[in-house]
C-alpha cells in the first residue's frame, strides 16, 4: 500500500493510521509535522508553496525509495500547502512493516529526505505584516546526507 499526496486540505491522522494498520502489520510508525509558534509568539502563519508538477512525483519517489530500502507493507506521505496557522498539521509520514525497527527507521528517513529533496518552500508570516522565507538549514542537509546514497529510481 502506498499513498502520497500534496494538498491544501487538512488530513485525518486517525484515518491514515487506520489505513496503515488495515494491511496486517506488526508495527506502524508515523511523524506529524505541526506549525509551531515563534518563540516570541509573533508568528501569524506559515505559507507553504510547492512546485505543482514536481512535488507529487518527488513524494512518490521517496515512498518508492523507502520501500526499496526496508521491508515495508505500507507508506503514506501527505504534505500540505497554503497558509497554515500555528497548531495546524503540515505533513504526515507513516510506514508499516512486520517489525517496529524498519517502520521507525523508514519514517525517520522519509522526514529527513522530505526536508531537502521535495520542492516545498516556507515563508513565515508575522503579526507585524512582515514575511520571511525560511532558508535551508545545514542540519537538515546533514541529516539527509547521513543516510548515504539514495536509490536512483526512475521518476514517478
Amino acid at each position: 500500500m502506498r499513498l502520497t499526496a500534496v494538498q491544501a486540505e487538512d488530513f485525518d491522522t486517525a484515518a491514515l493510521l487506520a489505513q496503515l494498520s488495515s494491511i496486517g502489520v506488526g508495527g506502524i510508525a508515523s511523524f506529524i509535522g505541526i506549525v509551531r509558534p515563534a518563540d516570541d509568539d509573533a508568528l501569524a502563519a506559515l505559507r507553504l508553496e510547492h512546485h505543482p508538477r514536481l512535488a507529487g512525483p518527488a513524494l512518490a519517489r521517496l515512498a518508492t525509495e523507502a520501500q526499496s530500502r526496508w521491508r515495508l507493507r505500507g507508506v503514506v506521505i501527505i504534505h500540505r500547502t497554503g497558509r497554515l496557522l500555528p497548531g495546524e498539521k503540515i505533513v504526515f509520514a507513516g510506514t508499516a512493516s512486520a517489525h517496529r525497527a524498519e517502520a521507525l527507521t523508514a519514517t525517520a528517513y522519509l522526514i529527513d529526505q522530505l526536508k531537502t529533496r521535495a520542492p516545498f518552500w516556507k515563508a513565515e508570516e508575522y503579526r507585524n505584516g512582515t514575511l520571511r522565507w525560511v532558508e535551508a538549514r545545514a542540519a537538515d542537509e546533514a541529516a539527509a546526507a547521513a543516510w548515504g546514497e539514495t536509490v536512483n529510481l526512475p521518476p514517478g
